[in-house]
């Protein structure tokens, strides 16, 4: 096997021991001498718990005790508590130093003589019955348990069994996946330990620990900033392992030539080393945008039914008197001499359906009345509630329904019941997100359009992305503060709701479908579709803040 090895990295004839011994580590080091572990990795390894997620400044080691910690339960038997671990790190060399510590424990603490280091091609065989293989790192143990650290995501975290450790969480490439994959693990009564320093505020790795918070997940948090390491002995431990004679005056040029390489930039000094989050992370609509566009007080309608509610007989009953209840006192408090706008993202089983409301405040400004939220709602029900909700807008000037997939239907009979000058359905490809998010971007900005307060607001603007340069929804699904999943329902309402904003002024009132009046004029004009004599009224052509 050690031939094996160090023909495959090109480096022959060298010892395995020596090849994969840490080279921090002297080779009779013990991590369970004395003064060695410092405080938070005592607790970090004495926590048990089947979710554990550790938000760390760099190099204090925590994965240093993960490893001890996996090592002790690789080498048990079952009866014991032993078990497989898996190791996905952010890069190879994360997996290869992490195999590294597990190698040397194994032979220092546990005694494992026997225990031999490989290099192979892990099969991750995904859910549709592919495979591919992955190069990866393994410790065996004579218990039959096996560490193993992978040099990249596996697509099927959901097909490892065992603990499963992800190391940096934050930059893995696609951090929500690889969040939402690993919680499948506990089904078999695996365990799910994460770790990582921060990469912004937006990061889902954040996101993960405000959600837990707030009581969306189970996880025990660790927060393990550098000034606490430093607290707890890290130079001393620093001076052991690089055989320095430790002293005060030499501790502070330590500590001072660490703090000052981050020279001015403390926002990322404070990020790496105090896991202290940065505020922006690159996206589209970053939170402090979102946030400062919000107001307290809007209010979010919420209604969410069994998946068998469709066939309830008295659906429909029930759903007038859930609108007298919870929509009725909300409609008659609307303005009555403010224009009002309407957009809704369409949803049926697997998504919310959003319904918003916006009214004008002023000339160019707007502000969101209520949004309504269903989720599972029928489709009769549904049009039942949208059409109760138009027809009693006050000065009702246009609504945005989206057409894609199962709304097609529903948003056909709005505009058959309320006319195509008022009703357009709108089919987004990635082409209308490109032309309209910079639009509604700006409004934000500007604070022209404000948005209702809001955690799920927040995360349904975070799946706003740019792709190829262009903003788009993500594919990825966040969890709401209900505790099911979103996909950025409400961020699609309210941009439908805005592109209604920059439709003309028009007549108040409606119209039979079939052909429109030929003295309507202007104002009843199709705001969504071309017109040659007009077109400033297109809104596929919407006029631009400040130009492209």
């Amino acid at each position: 096997m050690a031939a094996l090895v160090a023909s495959t990295l090109g480096l022959p004839g060298l010892d395995v021991d020596a090849l994969f011994a840490p080279r921090e580590l002297p080779a009779d080091h013990d991590p369970l001498g004395d003064g060695i572990l410092m405080d938070h990795q005592v607790s970090w390894i004495a926590d048990t718990s089947p979710l554990k997620l550790a938000a760390k400044g760099r190099r204090t080691g925590i994965t240093y005790a993960e490893a001890l910690d996996d090592t002790i339960t690789a080498a048990m038997s079952r009866s014991a508590g032993g078990d497989n671990v898996y190791y996905i790190g952010d890069t190879k060399e994360k997996g290869l130093e992490f195999i590294r510590y597990v190698a040397h424990f194994a032979r220092v603490v546990q005694k494992e003589l026997s225990a031999t280091v490989e290099e192979f091609l892990f099969e991750d065989r995904r859910e549709d019955g592919t495979s591919k293989h992955i190069a990866a790192y393994r410790v065996r143990f004579a218990s039959g348990y096996q560490i193993v650290a992978l040099s990249s995501r596996p697509a099927n975290i959901r097909g490892l069994q065992g603990i499963v450790v992800i190391d940096e969480a934050a930059f893995h490439q696609d951090v929500a996946a690889v969040l939402d994959a690993v919680n499948a693990l506990l089904i078999w009564g695996g365990k799910i330990r994460i770790i990582s320093s921060h990469n912004g505020e937006d990061n889902p790795f954040n996101q993960l620990i405000k959600d837990t918070r707030a009581g969306l997940y189970d996880y025990s948090i660790h927060e393990i900033p550098f000034s606490l390491a430093v607290k707890n002995g890290l130079y001393q431990r620093v001076c052991l392992m690089r055989g320095w004679t430790p002293s005060k005056e030499d501790f502070e040029k330590w500590l001072n030539k660490i703090l000052r390489s981050y020279g001015p930039r403390h926002e990322a000094r404070d990020e790496e080393l105090e896991a202290i989050p940065r505020k922006s992370s690159g996206l589209y609509l970053p939170r402090a945008l979102v946030q400062r566009a919000q107001s307290a007080g809007i209010p979010i309608i919420r209604w969410s039914v069994s998946e068998t509610f469709y066939l309830d007989d008295e659906r429909l009953a029930v759903a007038e008197r859930w609108l007298e209840e919870n929509l009725a006192p909300v409609l008659a408090g609307l303005s009555r001499d403010k224009r009002s706008v309407l957009g809704q993202d369409f949803g049926r089983t697997g998504d919310l359906s959003v319904i918003t409301v916006a009214q004008e405040e002023s000339r160019a400004e707007w502000r969101t009345a209520f949004m309504v939220e269903l989720r599972r709602v029928p489709f009769d029900v549904q049009q039942l509630i949208l059409f109760h909700i138009i027809e009693r807008l006050p000065l009702f000037q246009a609504g945005a329904l989206d057409a894609r997939g199962n709304g097609q239907s529903h948003a056909e009979a709005a505009q058959q019941k309320f006319g195509p000058q008022r009703i357009t359905c709108v089919m987004a490809t990635a082409g209308w997100y490109a032309q309209h998010f910079p639009v509604y971007r700006a409004a934000l900005e500007d604070r022209t359009f404000v948005l209702p307060d809001g955690e799920d607001v927040i995360a349904d603007h975070r799946l706003v992305i740019l792709r190829a340069g262009f903003p788009t929804m993500s594919d990825q699904h966040v969890k709401g503060q209900d505790g099911e999943l979103r996909h950025g329902d409400s961020v699609i309402s309210l941009l439908l709701a805005h592109v209604c904003t920059e439709a003309e002024p028009g007549e108040y009132g409606y119209r039979a479908a079939g052909r429109p009046d030929a003295g309507a004029g202007r104002e009843t004009r199709d705001f969504m579709r071309p017109s040659v004599d007009d077109d400033s009224r297109n809104l596929m052509l919407p006029r631009m803040r400040g130009g492209l």
